[in-house]
């Protein structure tokens, strides 16, 4: 049995001051920024902000016992990017096996606090295989995939996934970089007849061969440039996915965004695309979240149970305050799967909460520090790094 880490009562005991919050985050950060307004509007002081770069550069950080610690994504910072990938120039994709050592280590390097983000398990929400892994293993419907778990099929470059395609009658399938995000590397890939190909991503290939993320989606119709790309991304680890038929809204492919809070689906958005890439950042755009639910159920589903799948994927992460939860919802609106469960999901500006979440009116920012206030029993108090 491990140590129990304290209450929000067993912190207040004996303490007349409120409860101290510090985000582990970029200063200069919308993210951050976003959470220190949630925080104030809850009338708590501001919280500590502990830089990236500087838990970086010193191999590690200290909370006091009573400080309740959040950490924020270390993206959108060209030093830290340099940090912990090792490049110079931000927008190149590769690196992102040295990413993930990097920040897996620098989560491990805190010290103290009563930790919001269970490093065990950010450590497996970033790793697509691994997270494909224990949601399957928890009864959580996800698109099928080779690779998934520790023992999944190795892919070492093109010719795996070919096999892979051939093998596992996958002729459309996502290929993502293992440790990636918001969609940096991922190739969405169909084959044809007569050996036709074709991969629809964000990676610009530079005549050097270099790959560097663009904020538009590109097609690639031969399959050296293809394959030149995959095997540039396969020694960071790569994850393949079957390719699920999603359901369309507007004439354009539809999929969700679901924010859970301590475990509770609390913020949901719809994203639509003309590509099988949704990302708002890539041009993808909010859809309407009512004519979702109507759609859903017009197929003679029910609404609940969708957010009931979101939330037993969450589930998986009970250590973990928030998660964002990619809903892939099939064809017709009557099935889904999750394609993803993501550690720093959300980032929703002005969105506030479902009908009956408990966040109405809320944030997803300020529906944390309402989670917080209410139960800290459930998080870790972190260790000393051995």
């Amino acid at each position: 049995m491990g140590h129990r880490p304290p209450s929000l009562e067993e912190l207040r005991r004996g303490r007349p001051s409120e409860p101290r919050l510090a985000v582990v985050g970029n200063p200069e950060n919308r993210r951050v920024a976003l959470f220190e307004d949630a925080v104030r509007a809850a009338g708590l002081p501001a919280p500590r902000v502990v830089p990236w770069a500087d838990v970086l550069s010193a191999g590690g950080a200290d909370f006091g016992t009573e400080e309740i610690v959040r950490l924020d994504s270390p993206g959108e910072n060209p030093e830290v990017d340099r940090l912990l990938r090792g490049a110079v120039d931000p927008t190149r994709v590769e690196g992102s096996g040295r990413w993930y050592a990097r920040f897996t280590g620098a989560v491990r390097s805190l010290r103290g606090g009563v930790r919001l983000d269970d490093p065990d398990e950010l450590a497996v929400l970033f790793d697509k295989r691994l997270c494909h892994a224990v949601l399957d293993a928890a009864g959580v419907p996800v698109p099928a995939s080779p690779t998934s778990g520790p023992r999944g099929a190795p892919v070492r470059g093109w010719d795996d996934v070919r096999a892979s395609m051939r093998e596992h009658r996958m002729p459309r399938l996502f290929v993502k970089p293992a440790h990636g995000s918001s969609a940096s590397g991922v190739l969405a890939v169909e084959s044809g007849g007569g050996g036709r190909i074709r991969a629809t991503t964000s990676v610009e290939l530079a005549a050097d061969g270099g790959l560097y993320n663009s904020l538009r989606t590109r097609r690639y119709e031969r399959e050296q440039d293809i394959a030149a790309i995959v095997d540039a991304l396969a020694p960071d680890g790569l994850h393949l996915e079957r390719w699920l038929p999603k359901a369309s809204q507007g004439g354009r492919a539809a999929d969700l965004r679901v924010v859970a809070v301590a475990g509770r689906a609390t913020h949901a958005v719809v994203r639509t695309s003309r590509t099988p890439l949704t990302n708002l950042h890539l041009g993808g755009r909010r859809g309407d979240l009512d004519a979702a639910r109507e759609a859903v159920e017009a197929a003679g589903a029910r609404w609940t149970d969708l957010l009931d799948v979101c939330e037993r994927a969450a589930a998986c992460f009970p250590r973990t305050l928030c998660v964002g939860v990619d809903v892939l919802p099939a064809v017709g609106w009557r099935r889904a799967a999750i394609g993803e469960v993501n550690a720093f999901g959300d980032l929703l500006p002005r969105l506030t909460g479902l009908p009956g979440s408990g966040a109405e009116g809320l944030d997803t920012y300020a529906a944390q520090v309402a989670a917080v206030l209410g139960d800290t029993a459930r998080y870790r108090t972190g260790t000393p790094h051995a």
